[in-house]
């Protein structure tokens, strides 16, 4: 029901934590993926971790907040694989952190490149590239529960991971006609790599917040990557699809 062979995804910020897990999904199911990602040494590493798998991976160099690096790196990817056919816009980061009114203008502009602009610029070469071959495809944002809740001396955060739901349902509208879908994943706390260096005092809350009694893994991540590129979640588009094992609804 979810193969996906012929199936390119293109994942930024998929050398590590849950864009590789993302990229593990996707290659299992039979997808060849395209990894944007600043790391050479790191995307090598996930190149080789996808290909062991069975997988064609391919990774390019490039920071995803400077445009013509995105455009480089997407006219690159075209001139391997042909053409995209879904794209996770999940590279990002905290952004800046401390009190609002502490926070000068360059410091919280900085803040919308990295988790607003960044996706911008990612989606605008892949939705020009669906529409020009007249095919349908997947555009996906990993937001996170932070758009949901406030998030206290992160108010970048929580402000550019809401932004980029109203982005996937604003695309919704414009594109739907088209045959292209865009929705947005919301993560709770995932125990990655990337996350590695997190307060325990913030684990343990959202631990005591997780209705599952766990913080989630890279692990829970594959398969909603493949349900999200797959044509099973073709009826699905402008939606916020929370992955957080209920912290979201706990009353603590």
């Amino acid at each position: 029901m979810f193969n996906l062979d012929g199936h390119v995804a293109l994942i930024t910020g998929g050398n590590g934590g849950i864009g590789l897990a993302f990229a593990r999904g996707l290659v299992k199911s039979g997808a060849s993926i395209a990894i944007w990602a600043r790391n050479e040494e790191k995307n090598a590493a996930a190149v080789a971790e996808l290909t062991s798998l069975g997988g064609q991976a391919k990774a390019f160099v490039c920071d995803v907040t400077d445009e013509s690096q995105v455009n480089d790196a997407f006219a690159a990817t075209l001139a391997h694989y042909g053409k995209v056919d879904s794209c996770f816009a999940n590279a990002g980061g905290g952004g800046p952190a401390g009190f609002l009114h502490e926070t000068d203008s360059a410091t919280w502009n900085s803040g919308i490149d990295l988790n607003v602009n960044s996706v911008v610029n990612t989606f605008r070469p892949v939705i020009a590239h669906l529409l020009e071959r007249k095919a349908p495809g997947k555009l996906v944002v990993t937001s996170s529960i932070a758009a949901q809740m406030g998030t206290g001396y992160h108010a970048s955060y929580s402000t550019t991971k809401a932004a980029v739901v109203g982005l996937v349902r604003a695309l919704a509208v414009e594109l739907g006609r088209k045959g292209i879908s865009a929705n947005a994943l919301l993560p709770g706390y995932v125990e990655s790599d990337l996350t590695a260096g997190t307060g325990q005092a913030f684990k343990d809350a959202s631990l005591r917040r997780a209705c599952l009694g766990r913080v989630g893994t890279v692990e829970d991540m594959e398969g909603v990557a493949v349900f999200m590129a797959s044509r099973h979640s073709d009826y699905m588009t402008g939606h916020a699809l929370v992955m957080d094992g209920g912290h979201t609804i706990h009353p603590l």
